[in-house]
């Protein structure tokens, strides 16, 4: 990258902008992607300081000028996400500054936050729901399993992480309560309902045994070789069948446990259950 280090004292922006890129690849190990999106935020706002406001020195920039760049920005049609990512690298580089002693306040922790509007997640009508469920040919070993998994992601939400490791052992099927590993490796009990534990039943006996050998043994959900299936495998499998019944757009696994949600909520149950669950 040819990075200049930044000494104490110097205080000119392209200089102190070479050693905040310099801190970022030598000391804290980021890739080479993430600094060059760092060195285009910054550099952005070094030739905007040059140009507008006549400022080369670190030591001269004040909340005001920060501000200013990001209203410049916004009229120049850049989008809000590229707005709060330009922030985000111009708050870092304050820091920086700061640890150097370049600068004695950070001007950028009083600017605005931009704000953007979350796009909702997808979900599918009920009616989809049981077309996506009826689409794999379950009289086959690998349509039985897919619609096994289908039904058991609709009927708990769980994620689709979880759902490909889930190992025999943690089932309750008497019960119906499985137990799944989530995020951040924390163990959870899952409730399901009759007709997801009757599917999980059916493929147990008559879809799961044409797939031995199975390594490791105790995997629910192997693909065609007997392996552990990947999110991705899934993701296509799922993509395919809303194709075959002609739902349109992107159908990923997050999209069944939103669809999960939402129609738990519409058919009367309370928040704090969905959340839980």
């Amino acid at each position: 990258f040819g990075y200049t280090v930044c000494t104490e004292g110097d205080g000119v922006v392209e200089a102190a902008i070479e050693g905040f890129l310099y801190a970022l690849r030598i000391e804290r190990h980021l890739s080479d992607n993430t600094v060059l999106a760092y060195q285009r935020d910054c550099s952005k706002f070094q030739d905007w300081l040059s140009k507008h406001r006549e400022i080369s020195d670190v030591a001269q920039i004040e909340p005001n000028h920060v501000s200013e760049f990001f209203v410049y920005l916004i009229d120049a049609g850049l989008g809000t996400r590229s707005v709060a990512r330009t922030r985000s690298s111009l708050r870092m580089f304050f820091r920086y500054l700061l640890q150097e002693q370049l600068i004695q306040s950070d001007p950028s922790s009083h600017t605005f936050a931009p704000k953007f509007l979350q796009p909702l997640p997808r979900v599918l009508s009920t009616k989809q729901i049981e077309s996506l469920l009826d689409a794999p040919v379950r009289s086959e070993p690998v349509g039985l399993r897919d619609a096994t998994m289908i039904q058991l992601m609709y009927s708990t939400g769980m994620r689709v992480s979880e759902i490909i490791t889930i190992e025999l052992s943690t089932m309750d099927l008497t019960r119906g309560i499985l137990g799944v590993r989530g995020k951040g490796d924390k163990d959870r009990l899952v409730p399901t309902g009759a007709r997801a534990l009757t599917a999980l039943n059916s493929y147990l006996i008559h879809g799961r045994p044409h797939f031995e050998p199975i390594r490791p043994a105790g995997i629910t959900f192997p693909n065609n070789r007997g392996r552990p299936m990947t999110r991705q495998n899934f993701w296509l499998r799922l993509q395919k069948y809303a194709a075959e019944v002609g739902i349109e757009g992107k159908v990923s696994p997050h999209v069944l446990r939103h669809s999960f949600a939402t129609h738990l909520i519409e058919f009367g149950a309370d928040l704090r259950s969905v959340q839980a669950m």
